[in-house]
């Protein structure tokens, strides 16, 4: 007899696992600051920020006093012919915060939702310019961009957790980053060969997230930028993850001083209050849509885009930047990341040690018995979610130093215990 729909536990389909064999999640009652309380009772330090996001610790009173006044005035409305101070105020900000024109705002739902958006930018772009055969997209090994179907082909099809789903989703091209001179000779060769068909390169500047936690310098994206201008190719950067502090400036692309075409920003976007991205475009890809013709517009509109809620989060996590030294704290975190994390080095089966900004990344040979890994973790102390070959911290960017130190010091106890090699490995699931 199937279980009642009080108890049964297959009612949520979860992320990430197999349902079958995955252990039973851990149950959070509340979570305040830079701490997860559990149903047992134990308080466990976020080392992930839920997946990059809550920049400036759980339920902060500023972010929590401006959603709560935004939901008694108007929790929601829709933005179709319809307009709110959150949203002009917010559109506002960003547009001043990032560099040169990229000043229009378009408001999604989600990350994956504004990868999107920014695809039928790129495309509608070229379609008004009278290159309609310019339709598809160069993105980069170990490339992650999301979940829908359109930016699940911008992953890499042969490394990533969508590679099973390669033969349904659109047809992409990938290369390596031009890290070197014969990568760079390989990108210049595929955008003259395909430059007739390409609308845009994706890149995530920096920091490749889900693809591996894997980092690269902003020589390595000026030459990006620079061969997109010499192919004229649209530059997309996707700063969903790298964006709003994480990188250690307050946008990745500040570091690497150059402009993309469209950026798409997320997760940190509300400081992990609730979900909304945008997707921002330069005033030459705007201008592509603006006319007389209704035909020429975005037909683009997420039922819950600009959310007045999510607004008022996002500016007041914009208000928390101003005042508090939260970038600062970022790039002081990347030397305390590293000198907690690199006792590590000695342990078998260790690749690299690396650190930018509040990221430090432990690559290993192979991650063995990764369900019993997480649960040391957790009896630990800290809250963790190792993948693929990669043990990852991501922690709100003003997390105070004794919590770095405690954080560090239960990743090294845990590894010390084990060991990474090869000959230990067991088949694991590759995703974040």
């Amino acid at each position: 007899m199937p279980d009642s729909p009080t108890t049964n536990k297959n009612a949520i389909w979860r992320p990430y696992c197999q349902m079958k064999t995955a252990p039973p999640p851990l149950e959070i009652v509340s979570a305040k600051d830079f701490t997860l309380q559990t149903a047992d009772g134990r308080a466990l330090i976020d080392g992930m920020a839920s997946w990059w996001s809550v920049c400036h610790g759980y339920a902060h009173p500023h972010v929590i006093e401006s959603v709560a006044k935004q939901l008694e005035k108007m929790p929601h409305v829709m933005f179709g012919g319809i307009t709110h101070e959150p949203a002009e105020r917010l559109a506002t900000r960003l547009a001043a915060m990032l560099p040169a024109d990229l000043n229009h705002v378009f408001f999604a739902d989600s990350g994956s939702v504004a990868v999107e958006a920014a695809m039928k930018m790129a495309i509608g772009y070229w379609r008004r310019r009278g290159k309609p055969e310019r339709q598809r997209f160069l993105s980069f090994d170990h490339a992650y961009h999301g979940d829908t179907t359109g930016a699940m082909s911008l992953c890499d099809p042969d490394r990533s957790m969508h590679s099973a789903y390669g033969d349904a989703i659109l047809s992409q091209l990938h290369c390596p980053l031009p890290k070197d001179p014969e990568a760079e000779n390989l990108l210049h060769e595929m955008l003259s060969r395909h430059q007739h068909e390409v609308a845009g390169v994706f890149l995530e500047p920096l920091v490749q997230g889900a693809g591996g936690m894997r980092f690269h310098d902003a020589s390595t994206v000026q030459r990006i930028r620079r061969l997109c201008d010499e192919h004229g190719v649209l530059l997309i950067a996707d700063e969903i993850a790298t964006g709003f502090g994480r990188t250690g400036s307050m946008f990745a692309i500040d570091t690497c001083e150059i402009v993309p075409d469209i950026i798409c920003l997320g997760k940190a976007l509300t400081a992990g209050t609730m979900t909304m991205a945008v997707a921002v475009a330069r005033s030459e890809v705007f201008n592509a849509f603006w006319s007389d013709d209704v035909g020429d517009a975005l037909m683009h509109g997420p039922t819950f885009m600009a959310n007045p809620l999510a607004c008022a989060a996002a500016n007041a996590s914009l208000d928390l930047f101003e005042r508090e030294p939260q970038v600062q704290r970022a790039r002081e975190m990347q030397n305390q990341l590293q000198a907690g994390l690199s006792p590590c080095r000695t342990i078998p089966g260790v690749v690299d040690i690396r650190t930018r900004g509040a990221i430090g990344v432990i690559q290993v040979e192979t991650l063995p018995h990764l369900d019993q890994l997480r649960q040391q973790f957790v009896d630990a102390g800290v809250w963790l979610r190792p993948f693929g070959d990669c043990i990852y911290v991501t922690p709100p960017l003003n997390l105070p130093t004794p919590f770095v130190e405690n954080l560090c010091s239960a990743i090294v106890n845990v590894m010390s215990s084990k060991r990474f090699t090869t000959s230990d490995a067991q088949t694991i699931t590759p995703v974040a």
